[in-house]
């Protein structure tokens, strides 16, 4: 794999090229010989070529036909499953099911698409036993946030409610062809087996938390209002005066479902009466 690729700005690529970095994230995943991996955007094969020897089974899913290409010929089907497939339509628990264990997930992932790949994993957890991504720095801040601090939001909640999380190492802009404009981080999620915080409806809850991070000029009264009032619901007890006047994220993830859960209960009651 000695000729390069011409990144696809299109495709958000930036191809990591530093060698140490390379080596430090295999080293922080710890891959074992019994383990199935599957990594994200492979690219020119830099993390491939260390994590393909150490595991059971490395399975590398890209959406760029280039890289498909690049893969097969370097690997052999024995080696290394290449997917030619976009990894937001990717059937993690068909994989999960046909090695009979949960995988292990690692990636250099397109920025513009964070969110999603995030929220695909997190769907489809139980599949999933951690999973290691470099992230643009600024995202990575914002999963690690702190209730009460202007990073706190959606991804906040959801990755720390479903997920032990932790920042591993920051990564210069120089690691990359081409350098991003931005600075990236490593990090692991570890998936829990179940909520951090028991969850009455989960489905309630996302559509919540949702609804009150994209009102979030708004103070928490009025935006948790505007969303029963969405689903034919009143708020059917007051806020504590303080929260209930400020702005969604003062409250903490296990504040939140606390909440969450008490207006699933009133909407089902009132979906009974």
């Amino acid at each position: 794999m000695s000729v390069s690729l011409r990144p696809k700005k299109s495709l958000g690529q930036n191809f990591l090229r530093d060698e140490n970095i390379s080596r430090k994230i295999v080293a922080a995943i710890n891959p074992r010989p019994s383990e199935v991996v599957l990594e994200i955007g492979p690219g020119e094969g830099a993390l491939t070529k260390y994590l393909a020897p150490l595991v059971y089974r490395l399975i590398v899913v890209d959406v760029d036909r280039r890289v498909v290409a690049r893969m097969r010929n370097a690997y052999r089907s024995e080696e290394v499953e290449v997917r030619h497939e976009d990894f937001l339509t990717t059937d993690l628990d068909q994989i999960a099911r046909h090695w009979n264990q949960s995988i292990r997930i690692v990636g250099n992932i397109p920025y513009h698409i964070t969110s999603p790949i995030l929220f695909h994993v997190l769907d489809n957890r139980t599949n999933v036993t951690d999973m290691t991504l470099m992230l643009q720095k600024e995202v990575a801040g914002r999963i690690i946030a702190v209730s009460g601090t202007k990073n706190y939001g959606i991804l906040s909640v959801f990755c720390q409610l479903f997920a032990d999380v932790k920042k591993l190492f920051d990564v210069s802009p120089s690691s990359f062809y081409p350098k991003p404009r931005v600075s990236s981080s490593v990090v692991r999620f570890t998936m829990l087996s179940k909520p951090r915080f028991p969850l009455a409806d989960e489905q309630f809850f996302r559509a919540m938390v949702r609804s009150i991070f994209g009102k979030r000029r708004k103070t928490l009264r009025n935006s948790l209002k505007y969303f029963v009032e969405e689903r034919g619901m009143k708020l059917p007890f007051e806020l504590e005066p303080v929260k209930g006047h400020q702005r969604p994220e003062v409250l903490s993830v296990a504040e939140l479902v606390e909440l969450g859960n008490s207006l699933a209960k009133e909407s089902r009651n009132g979906a009974e009466n």
